[in-house]
Order: structure tokens, then C-alpha cells, then sequence
């Protein structure tokens, strides 16, 4: 088997996947018609397919968006292209996918995880945006892959096919886990309290650009800050502001309160630490006490003890501002992710491999510098809390703007890329040689 011929006879498919979820571009627990494509083309290769409450547990998801939301964008997704066979197994938002193939020969278990889901920012529609220029830019307001999860999600599909079309050479289990909602850090935490990876030998999470170069490749990412997405609502009572502010119960300046103390919240001398508030909206005009504010915070931590510190300093904050002004608040988590690090072992395995790869030129073993917060972290403490090994590989590519900006493109050879390593990584797990 020669591994590059097999990556270009499916190199066009890998571009076409990506432009088709890229203009169906769908944010996090609302990837229907995404998953329910990508859970349709797994069982027409022949791989057990798992979905919905199948393989994530409700109560650990977060931000799930309102019932109202969920039944519109299905009605969407349904006039669409989705498969209404799996969307109706994936009710309430819970969109996650794996594929499972069982070879029968004995073996270890592997596990691929790949991200679905886009980002709430309106692409940009003029004519230098190559997505809008070659008809494939996002048909949906306001909803946009300035990620790459789309490559991320064609990936996986590549990588599905040429595992089951060299079944035969395979031995163990092999896992394609399409996880939605990682924007926010949502959606890994239920799929891991499912139970997905208890019985998982190696992990492999995967994500393009970073601001590695194309050609280049990181086998072992670090530098993941633990994170809390925390929502809070406050509630006062209105009142005219010129006849009677004395009897209003101003959420507004509550709300401001809080903004001030959070950004003045004492930094951690153990390591780096983050505070911000995104997002602050209240009241309902400029003669009325404001009656409510709604406000968008994320801490951070380099690791998951410092973010720890940062979630309760926080949330004491939020809370003994509401009490100053005599309001009531709502304290939400939305979102979380703890530090994680890779596993040495399988750093270096997947170094050997992907020197093997004729699509890299460069090979990074350990890359520390933070790159933000991924709930890929639950899926690798898991998998090393029972003795496995886990590993987040970064394959780089050339930008046409930063991550999460209305102008972000990727150099599409990152596919192939992508597809040659990780297949000739399932072959070395499998302790066959790599040609």
C-alpha cells in the first residue's frame, strides 16, 4: 500500500467536505445537519455509529442554546441536506458522533477526535474572502467556521475512509469521536462523562494553523489554560430616574461594579491567569433605573488550580456586587476546560511517524506556548487518568487572516496532510510499518 497515492485519491473529496460544512457552516449543540452527514457517510463505510444520548450525557453540557433555537435550526438543517434519520436521534442539542471499528483481531484501542462546530461571527461576503469569491462562503448570518473545524470535520471523514478501506491491516478498535460545541468549551466534558474514552489506549486530538507554517507540523501541543465561561444575569427594580431613583435597584451599576473589581482581581504568583468580561448589556432607556444586566465573564489559568482560584474570585465578586446595590443575580457556567499536557511517549511515536509523511517538511515534538484554552483536555486527563496516552497535534497551514476573524481561509493541502499523518499513526499504534 502506498499511503500518498491512497490520501489523492480522496484528496478532492477532503475539499469539497470542507466547503460544503463551511457554507453550512453551524455553532455549538446546532451542528444537525453537519452531524448528522458525517454520522450517515460513517455507516454507509460500514462503521458502528453512535449519536446523541449515546454518547453524551446532558447534564454535563453547557450553553446548550434554548428549545426555540434548537427546533428553528432544525427545520433548517432539515430543508438543508441533513439526514433526518440521525437528527432525530440527536434531540436537545446533543449532536456528538463517533464511529467505531471493531477488526476482531486483538488489539489496543484508538481514538481520533475532530471539532465540528463554527463560530458566531459574520463572514466576510466581498470579493478578496476567497470562501465568498468561489461560492462557499457561510449561507448563515452570523454563523461562520473562522476556526478551521470544517478541515477538521473533513478530516475526520478522510481519515474514516481509508481506515476502513485498509481494515484488514487493522487490529484493536479504532474510535472517530466528532465532538460538537468546543467553542466555549462545551461539549467534551459530556462526551467523556458518557464514558466514551474509559476504555481508550491513545488519544489524538487534532487542529490546523495556530500559526504553524504549512509543511510543518507540532506532534505535542501544550500550553493549554484551564477555563470557566461563566454568564451572569442581574435583576433590580426599575424606578423613574428624575422623580424617584431612591426606590430603584439599579442592576446596571451592579453589573459596572462587578467589571471593576473582576479586572482587579490579584494575579496568581504560581502562573499565568486571566480574567475577562466580554460581553455587558443592560437597561432600557436613559430616564429609567436600570432593572436588569446581563453580563459574559471567562477566567483562565496556566493550570487548572490557578483557574480554580480565578473562577471563585470571580463568581465572589459578581455576587457581592449584586448584594451592594441590593439586586439579585443569576450565576451561570456556560463553559470549562481543564490544563492538560501530551504524553511523551506518543509525542515521539507520532514524531517518527509524520518524518515519514512526503507532505511535512518540519516536525516539532513539544510546543508550550499557550494557544488559548481546548476541552480536548478532558477527553487526554481522562484517557491518562486509566494509563493511556494522549496527545494534541497542531498541522500548520497558511492563514488568510487570524483565527476567529470575518476574513479567515486555510491553504487546503493541510487536509491531505492531516489524513497522511494520522493514518500512518493508526498503522504504527497497530505495530505495523510504515511505508
Amino acid at each position: 500500500m502506498h499511503i500518498q497515492k491512497a490520501v489523492q485519491v480522496i484528496q478532492q473529496d477532503l475539499i469539497s467536505w470542507r466547503r460544503d460544512f463551511h457554507k453550512h457552516a453551524e455553532v455549538g449543540f446546532l451542528e444537525m445537519r453537519t452531524a448528522s452527514i458525517v454520522a450517515s457517510y460513517l455507516e454507509k463505510l460500514g462503521y458502528v455509529v453512535k449519536v446523541g444520548e449515546e454518547v453524551m450525557k446532558k447534564d454535563a453540557c453547557m450553553g446548550i442554546p434554548s428549545e426555540e433555537t434548537l427546533k428553528t435550526h432544525r427545520e433548517w438543517a432539515l430543508k438543508n441536506g441533513a439526514d433526518k434519520q440521525w437528527i432525530d436521534k440527536m434531540n436537545e442539542g446533543l449532536t456528538g458522533v463517533v464511529g467505531i471499528v471493531e477488526t476482531g483481531r486483538p488489539g489496543p484501542v484508538i481514538a481520533y477526535r475532530v471539532d465540528m462546530d463554527a463560530l458566531n461571527i459574520q463572514e466576510d461576503l466581498t470579493a478578496n474572502h476567497r470562501p465568498f469569491n468561489e461560492g462557499f462562503a457561510s449561507v448563515n448570518k452570523h454563523m461562520m467556521h473562522a476556526c478551521g473545524h470544517d478541515g477538521h470535520t473533513a478530516i475526520g471523514l478522510g481519515l474514516s475512509t481509508l481506515l476502513m478501506d485498509n481494515k484488514e491491516l487493522l487490529c484493536g478498535t479504532i474510535k472517530l469521536i466528532f465532538q460538537p460545541a468546543e467553542e466555549g468549551t462545551r461539549g467534551a466534558k459530556s462526551m467523556v462523562e458518557k464514558g466514551i474514552v474509559d476504555d481508550v489506549d491513545f488519544f489524538i486530538a487534532t487542529h490546523i494553523g495556530l500559526g504553524i507554517p504549512l509543511g510543518e507540523i507540532v506532534t505535542g501541543q501544550n500550553g493549554f489554560l484551564a477555563t470557566t465561561k461563566i454568564n451572569a444575569s442581574f435583576k433590580g427594580k426599575a424606578a423613574h430616574a428624575g422623580s424617584s431613583p431612591e426606590i430603584g435597584k439599579n442592576a446596571l451599576m451592579a453589573a459596572a461594579t462587578a467589571v471593576l473589581g473582576l479586572h482587579s482581581i490579584p494575579r496568581h504568583s504560581k502562573g499565568n491567569s486571566r480574567v475577562n468580561v466580554g460581553f455587558l448589556q443592560g437597561g432600557s432607556g436613559r430616564n429609567i433605573i436600570p432593572s436588569q444586566a446581563t453580563m459574559q465573564i471567562e477566567t483562565r489559568g496556566e493550570t487548572t488550580e490557578i483557574n480554580d482560584y480565578m473562577y471563585k474570585k470571580a463568581t465572589s465578586i459578581v455576587r457581592g456586587a449584586a448584594e451592594m446595590y441590593d439586586t439579585n443575580v443569576i450565576v451561570d457556567v456556560v463553559g470549562s476546560a481543564p490544563s492538560g499536557s501530551t504524553s511523551p511517549a506518543l509525542v515521539e511515536l507520532l514524531t517518527n511517524v509524520a518524518e515519514k509523511s512526503p507532505y511535512v517538511q518540519k516536525v516539532s515534538n513539544d510546543n508550550d506556548d499557550s494557544i488559548g484554552s481546548e476541552d480536548a483536555t478532558y477527553f487526554m486527563n481522562h484517557v491518562q487518568s486509566h494509563g493511556g496516552l494522549a496527545t494534541y497535534t497542531v498541522i500548520g497551514t497558511k492563514l488568510s487572516a487570524g483565527h476567529h476573524n470575518e476574513k479567515f481561509d486555510f491553504d487546503e493541502e493541510v487536509l491531505s496532510t492531516a489524513v497522511d499523518v494520522l493514518f500512518r499513526s493508526a498503522l504504527k499504534l497497530v505495530n505495523l510499518e510504515i511505508m
